[in-house]
């Protein structure tokens, strides 16, 4: 006969017996393991000997104060409480047991995944279940203190935010005038670059071609006090004149109004966007301990680290950081895909994206990374993004040691004697 399927009840926290509550779990280490959702939570109380003594639903809002003061009223010889670090909704939360001296503690969500049929036989999760498993996960030990971010890490992490908001404006405004472009006015972007500064005040002053073309006195003002000393006069002159010579479809007046909107907000966005960029570059210098990281991939990429990930330095060894990065491996067997090695991808992909763009600094400027690199690409086939991926890894888990106070040596990354014999094979 199979397992029989196991039952789970919850009691909403209005109809709970505190007294008979207080009288089962007196003098005993309790554990309240918290299942976090939008709006109803289900938390199980549970003992050291791994039983469930009750579970709990409430209100997140409404009644989340209440759970607070029955935890403080327990006569339990400790209380802690156990959940898993999963999107924003647990931390009003998290911040009122803080704040009322109860210690949170966070278990990995993966774990509680892969757990899910070990623990009834049923691989299905639901909330009440949920709860039951991260507290056994955390009475074995598998979770870690949850002490939250400083404010100097917080702030970090909004100015990165910041970063990525006006990043964001600005790459769909940039999209947009390049698609506009090449409708009306192709010849510009082979004299202005489309990422600077000068085509969108030219756009935003003037409106398009026929703008330049009536007003070509003022438009050569304009580029010669934005563009300065790196716009070549010759550019200037052949904008004005393909302004009036230009093959692209005549502007009507909605058109250009249209153009001139749209490059205002790119404008404005790119400004914004190096502000906060700045602001960024400051907070980092100011951070003794960032400054080895910064030194290795720059300081907007280190303060991403910092805001998506914590302290590079807090991390308990090279291996954690890592895997904080969702660049260590899994075996992946599916479809066309037989035991191939996948990294897990598990950790932030903002985090990820910047390391790898980072990463590709690297193997343009250090000749031994670059190296290293141009034999993996080889030994893949000449897969490049494979290849990346590969020193992303290895670069994750040096930026550990550069944390705990090392020195970036790309000679003690790679084996230097290895990569000789493979490069003159």
């Amino acid at each position: 006969m199979g397992r029989k399927k196991r039952s789970y009840r919850s009691v909403d926290v209005k109809k709970v017996d505190r007294v008979r509550l207080g009288e089962s779990l007196e003098g005993k280490r309790v554990v309240l393991s918290v299942d976090v959702a939008k709006e109803t939570i289900y938390g199980s109380f549970m003992r050291e000997d791994r039983g469930t003594e009750l579970t709990i639903r409430w209100d997140l809002i409404e009644e989340s104060r209440s759970v607070v003061e029955l935890l403080k009223e327990l006569p339990a010889a400790r209380v802690e409480v156990a959940m898993e670090p999963t999107g924003t909704y647990g931390d009003p939360l998290r911040t009122l047991m803080q704040a009322a001296g109860i210690p949170v503690y966070q278990v990995a969500a993966k774990r509680s995944h892969d757990a899910a049929e070990v623990w009834d036989g049923v691989p299905s999760l639901h909330d009440a279940k949920s709860s039951e498993i991260i507290g056994r996960l955390h009475l074995d030990g598998v979770s870690k203190l949850w002490e939250g971010r400083t404010e100097e890490e917080r702030e970090v992490a909004a100015a990165v935010g910041m970063i990525e908001v006006h990043g964001g404006v600005y790459d769909k405004r940039i999209n947009q005038v390049e698609a506009l472009l090449a409708r009306h006015w192709p010849e510009l972007t082979r004299y202005l670059d489309l990422a600077g500064v000068t085509i969108l005040e030219l756009l935003a002053q003037m409106g398009g071609p026929r703008g330049v073309a009536e007003q070509p006195e003022e438009s050569t003002r304009l580029m010669r006090k934005v563009g300065g000393s790196f716009l070549a006069n010759w550019k200037i002159e052949e904008v004005v004149r393909s302004a009036g010579e230009t093959i692209g479809m005549p502007m009507i007046p909605a058109e250009e109004a249209a153009l001139q909107e749209i490059a205002k907000e790119g404008r404005r966005a790119q400004k914004k966007e190096r502000e906060a960029r700045a602001k960024v570059e400051r907070l980092v210098k100011q951070d003794d301990k960032s400054h080895e990281l910064a030194d290795v991939v720059g300081k907007v990429t280190t303060a991403v680290f910092v805001a998506q990930l914590g302290s590079i330095a807090g991390y308990d060894n090279a291996a954690s950081v890592e895997k904080a990065f969702g660049l260590n491996l899994k075996v992946k067997s599916s479809g066309k895909y037989k035991g191939q090695l996948k990294i897990t991808k598990r950790g932030p992909a903002l985090a990820r994206r910047y390391l790898y763009y980072a990463v590709l600094r690297l193997i343009q400027n250090d000749p031994v990374v670059a190296a290293w690199y141009s034999v993996k690409v080889r030994e893949n086939g000449g897969y490049k993004k494979k290849a990346v991926v590969a020193v992303m890894r290895k670069v994750s888990r040096a930026l550990w040691h550069v944390a705990q106070g090392a020195k970036f040596d790309a000679k003690k990354l790679f084996n230097v004697g290895l990569l000789k014999a493979k490069a003159a094979a």
